[in-house]
């Protein structure tokens, strides 16, 4: 195998996994669709773009060229789940690769988790899932956290954890990529919400009530297609969601705050330069609930807010005005 990681996507996320590779004495290549990125790289050993402020290990470097960053034998996919259909069929044949799902999303036009999308147009590849609690920063600066990495063959996502991990990466092995996928997009639209109650300044009992019925909601969503309840229990799922609702490092829970402070979301978009994936898995979330014919009360209200139109105080008066109902 490759002594190589390949590393699709240059953002903040792809940036801090290519460094962990590096400092574990692996070399890492990131491909970025932006020129600036890779000359920052390159040329300074930083993501000036996307991560300033951290000074990248000698063996990241980064490339324009598509097909060079898929020589690798394993291949860390992190780019914006939108367009990870695309990019796939722009690698060429991955036929013989092992590609890591490291972003968090789920499709838009189709409803299809990531996975999904890897099988139907590179079938012959070996897939896992890289999904847990982690802000890009901290990791780059190799302080200690654990991921989930998924794979339908529990040996497999062993050895993919033996592979990737390192003193400060923890990574946990995992046979369930339906329920780390579903924990790992779901805690997005979640930590809108909870942003949400942040900037109304409803208090941390609210929040923590908010916490618990998401939770509940995301179980559920994600056995309905297929996960296992016990997965949602882990790094994937309530590690991530405590995380990223809890925190004005994640864009979700910020952007959920600004909204509650009062701000539209075209004006909180418009400021920013990252995906907020949140945004666009609220809608895919609301497209799976009426497929399924499921019942996510917060997650219809936060496609509601984001997508409706609908007032960030109607839509909390709505839900407080449900009726009781057993745990």
């Amino acid at each position: 195998m490759s002594k190589t990681i390949g590393v699709i996507g240059g953002g903040a996320w792809g940036t801090a996994l290519a460094q962990v590779q590096a400092v574990a004495d692996r070399d890492a290549l990131i491909w970025a669709r932006e020129p600036a990125v890779v000359n920052a790289i390159n040329n300074d050993g930083e993501n000036t773009p996307f991560l300033p402020g951290v000074e990248l290990h000698r063996n990241v470097r980064a490339t324009t060229d598509l097909a060079e960053a898929c020589a690798p034998d394993v291949l860390l996919l992190v780019v914006p789940a939108q367009y990870l259909r695309s990019t796939l069929k722009s690698a060429g044949d991955l036929s013989r690769k092992t590609l890591v799902l490291c972003g968090k999303g789920i499709e838009i036009e189709t409803g299809e988790l990531l996975s999904e999308i890897v099988r139907e147009v590179t079938p012959q590849s070996r897939l896992a899932v890289l999904t847990g609690p982690s802000f890009a920063r901290e990791i780059a600066l190799g302080l200690p956290a654990a991921v989930t990495v998924a794979a339908d063959d529990i040996e497999s996502a062993r050895s993919l954890s033996n592979l990737l991990g390192s003193k400060t990466f923890r990574p946990y092995a995992s046979s369930d990529v339906t329920g780390a996928e579903v924990g790992g997009a779901v805690k997005n639209v979640l930590a809108i919400a909870c942003g949400i109650i942040a900037g109304k300044k409803y208090g941390d009992s609210a929040r923590a009530a908010l916490l618990t019925r998401g939770m509940s909601e995301m179980t559920r969503l994600a056995l309905a297609l297929g996960g296992k309840r016990e997965t949602l229990m882990g790094m994937c799922g309530l590690g991530d969601l405590v995380l990223t609702a809890t925190s004005m490092q994640s864009r979700n829970f910020s952007l959920g705050f600004a909204l509650g402070e009062g701000k539209t979301l075209e004006e909180i978009m418009g400021s920013r330069t990252a995906v907020t994936e949140g945004v666009h898995t609220a809608r895919a979330v609301m497209n799976l609930v009426r497929k399924l014919d499921i019942d996510l009360p917060i997650m219809t209200a936060i496609h509601g807010i984001l997508h409706e139109g609908k007032q960030v105080d109607q839509v909390i008066n709505d839900l407080l005005s449900r009726p009781f109902n057993d745990e």
